[in-house]
């Protein structure tokens, strides 16, 4: 298949699977006004930490399961039967892990409320947590089977029914019966539960009860290195939640909170790539196809998700003011830092499959390691002193040094021929721009015209290829001949 045609079709299920993404991230921000004002920044800080410990949890007990899963998957090509031992043995793995995990919760909430919030009064949040807990487990689980079948339409469908649910039994909670956080905990579970339930009909013929030991042990050994890995990724993700509210307080965390969701838009666009990219990847068979596609992708994400992370960055202030009430309005100080680091995220997705591919992975736990511990060491020097921008500065720096890790580390066992001069002025150009914006405190109107200079100032410093030049010149002339 030609690199143009490869393209095309990543760029097709990304979309498709972003658009259920696109809702969720939508109506997340959507609902800021109902949450900040309907919770204090405290209820919202206190709802975030019981998010990311769940997060930690979740990604901890699926590690090995999970990224085996796709592996085994697609290795049993030829083997239907295969392949369905793998889809039940991992169902059922998943299934045990996450009752493991809701028994533990509904049992220890009250110390778990008093080692995180230094009391037990949200021993109940901790319970709706855990019960929240389980059915994303299993509920992803599920929904990895259109991923690994390509059939982006249904998962996306599975997505938007989801969210239509969640919206609608949260708001009833929150808005109707005055829940407050605990209304917002559990209507978040709610749509994911209902779901799972349909869809455990759906896949009734495939989830039979068989569970195969010798598979089992093959898929748990392949994926168990990579366990510490996503320990310490999650770690980078998560940890600065539990700094925060120790150091500062729950207040501080709200609004942290806030900066996070905003600037979280952008993993609508890594979060659609993100899905659609292992079974993308893993799908090419030639290696020399593979290396060029890969050499590319990166390009062309960067590229996106450096100019989000500029409009993001440049628009927070409004973005804040328009969806919270005035307690919040300070969250909006992060969002520019963290929206860069979900660039380098993206890019650490990328570099992170080739790695696969290479069945290289073994290893990777001592990168993620290294950035957990810078981390680790930048939230204990900056938090105390700083708050939510220490919490910001740190996971910036932690996400380019596991990208840099990462990277030293697969073009050595798997080389790649990346486009380092425009990967530069992709991202170079955006952060000197989002900078200019910020030290001449712009506008609303120079931050819009900030932004949509980002592909022109590329144009000038010759970004673009000659063919992508000759397929934007066409794109441009079918425009104007259609204004005409």
């Amino acid at each position: 298949m030609a690199l143009a045609e490869q393209i095309k079709r990543l760029g097709r299920h990304s979309a498709i699977y972003g658009l259920g993404g696109l809702v969720q991230r939508i109506v997340a921000v959507l609902l800021l006004p109902l949450y900040t004002r309907y919770l204090i920044p405290a209820d919202y800080g206190a709802i975030e930490a019981l998010v990311a410990l769940s997060a930690v949890v979740i990604t901890l007990l699926r590690a090995a399961i999970q990224n085996s899963f796709f592996r085994f998957y697609f290795d049993a090509e030829e083997d239907e039967q295969r392949r369905l031992a793998v889809v039940r043995t991992a169902f059922w793995f998943t299934m045990g892990t996450a009752t493991f995990a809701l028994v533990a919760g509904l049992v220890f909430a009250a110390p778990i409320s008093r080692g995180l919030f230094a009391t037990a009064e949200h021993a109940d949040l901790v319970r709706a947590a855990f019960v929240g807990l389980w059915a994303s487990m299993n509920y992803d689980q599920l929904t990895s089977l259109f991923r690994v079948e390509e059939r982006s339409v249904s998962y996306s469908v599975a997505s938007l029914a989801n969210v239509l649910v969640t919206i609608g039994i949260t708001i009833l909670l929150v808005v109707v019966l005055d829940k407050g956080p605990l209304g917002v905990l559990v209507g978040n579970f709610s749509g994911t539960l209902i779901l799972y339930a349909v869809l455990v009909g759906y896949r009734r013929a495939q989830l039979g009860l068989e569970f195969d030991r010798s598979l089992f042990r093959k898929m748990i050994a392949w994926g168990m290195p990579f366990v510490p890995s996503v320990l310490a990724l999650s770690t980078v993700d998560f940890s600065d939640r539990f700094f925060l509210v120790k150091f500062w307080d729950q207040h501080e965390l709200g609004l942290y909170a806030i900066g996070v969701r905003i600037s979280a838009a952008l993993l609508f666009v890594l979060t659609a790539f993100r899905t659609a990219w292992p079974a993308f990847a893993f799908s090419i068979k030639d290696e020399d196809e593979a290396r060029r596609t890969f050499a590319f992708v990166m390009t062309y994400v960067v590229f996106v998700s450096s100019w989000a992370a500029l409009a993001l960055g440049l628009g927070s202030p409004w973005l804040v003011r328009l969806l919270t009430t005035p307690d919040f309005y300070e969250g909006s100080r992060v969002v520019a830092l963290l929206a860069f680091s979900w660039v380098a995220f993206g890019a650490y997705v990328v570099v992170l499959v080739s790695v696969g591919r290479a069945r290289r992975r073994r290893s990777n736990w001592l990168i993620t390691g290294a950035a957990a511990l810078v981390n680790l060491v930048l939230n204990l020097v900056l938090i105390p002193p700083y708050g939510l921008m220490g919490a910001a500065v740190s996971t910036l720096c932690a996400y380019v040094a596991m990208f840099a890790g990462l990277l030293w580390k697969a073009q050595k066992v798997y080389p790649v021929p990346y486009q380092w001069r425009r990967l530069a002025l992709a991202v170079g150009t955006a952060v000197a721009l989002t900078v200019t914006g910020k030290l001449l405190d712009v506008s609303l109107p120079a931050a819009v015209a900030l932004t949509l200079a980002f592909p022109l100032v590329l144009a000038l410093l010759r970004f673009y290829l000659p063919a992508e030049r000759r397929r934007i010149g066409a794109l441009g002339r079918r425009v104007f001949a259609g204004a005409r």
